[in-house]
């Protein structure tokens, strides 16, 4: 497979899962919350302070906790609010040059842009489009801790809201994510759909699904389901309420 700047193909284990004859998943990884670029720092996860996830964040799970790969992280972000209009070149090409790669081979090309990051990718425009208008036939997928955007009207784009109980007015947030026709992703110390019984596979009223199979949150039930998630890399020890027990 050809290499790309930006992307990762089969760098993350969820995904790989998921990396069949259908569908093939690339990610754009970049460092999370705060990077600093000429002095001046600029924030790519709004919410990580409110959903008190920065130390628990999957920044540090699987390849993310080689200092390697945190610097090329870093470049990636440096590179985007220093030269956005390069960066948003260079995606495009690696957008395109994936697509035909899957397209050639009768799978679906599948991209998630916030990796580690929750940036409104819907707000940027190239030539007046967003990046999902740019590519109709490419299914893009993300988590977001942002309740409230407007994304539900964009034909290919899927949005699982992320839930914290760290701070009680981010977890509030939970009934509003799911009016946005969101499911919420809830991680959990234990593997929920082991530890609980299956007709008990029900969490704060809402019915519950397995997001551990694999990564394909598109190919969920839509909305007003919670997505288990086994907590992984420093969230295996986070106590700060991001990570939920069984």
């Amino acid at each position: 497979m050809s290499n790309y700047k930006l992307l990762g193909v089969g760098t993350n284990a969820k995904t790989i899962k998921g990396d069949g004859s259908e569908y093939l998943t690339a990610i754009l990884y970049m460092t999370p919350y705060k990077v600093m670029v000429d002095g001046k720092s600029f924030n790519s996860c709004a919410m990580a302070e409110q959903a008190s996830c920065i130390d628990a964040c999957l920044y540090t799970a699987g390849r993310g906790k080689f200092s390697n790969v945190q610097s090329a992280r870093q470049r990636k972000a440096q590179w985007f609010y220093k030269d956005r209009q390069g960066f948003m070149e260079q995606l495009i090409d690696d957008i395109d040059r994936f697509q035909i790669y899957c397209m050639k081979r009768d799978i679906q090309p599948c991209v998630r842009l916030n990796g580690t990051t929750d940036i409104r990718w819907e707000l940027i425009k190239v030539d007046g489009q967003n990046i999902f208008e740019l590519f109709p036939n490419v299914q893009f997928y993300d988590y977001t801790k942002i309740a409230n955007r407007k994304c539900k009207d964009i034909p290919n784009y899927h949005l699982t809201w992320s839930y914290s109980n760290a701070n009680a007015d981010y977890a509030k947030l939970l009934d509003k994510a799911l009016e946005q026709g969101m499911n919420a992703a809830v991680v959990f110390r234990s593997n929920f759909i082991q530890v609980k019984p299956k007709a008990w596979h029900t969490w704060k009223g809402y019915p519950v699904i397995d997001g551990d199979q694999d990564d394909l949150r598109f190919l969920d039930p839509r909305g007003g389901h919670i997505v288990a998630l086994y907590a992984k890399g420093d969230a295996k020890k986070d106590t700060s309420g991001f990570v939920q027990e069984v």
